[in-house]
């Protein structure tokens, strides 16, 4: 299974980066495995979950929880809570 991660605000910063595509194993199917499997493969990920603990998730433009279900093809974005003013 293939996805695209997309990392926005201060994450973005913090990673460098805007983006990932990333293969997953079978076994990863919701949105809290993809968190853990994103976090076990990249050592600056798993810093990010560790110092960002109130990051927000997206599944194709939809808000989403930990138990959120992931597939292939599907665009997750990850970012920190925001307001608007």
């Amino acid at each position: 299974m293939s996805l695209k991660v997309l990392y926005f605000a201060s994450l973005k910063e913090y990673l460098d980066k805007g983006e990932d595509s990333v293969d997953l194993p079978p076994n990863v199917k919701t949105v809290a495995e993809l968190k853990d499997f994103l976090g076990a493969h990249d050592p600056k990920l798993k810093e990010a979950f560790a110092t960002m603990p109130r990051l927000r998730f997206a599944v194709n433009q939809e808000m989403a929880t930990g138990s959120s279900a992931v597939k292939d093809g599907d665009e997750v974005a990850i970012f920190p809570p925001v307001t608007g003013g």
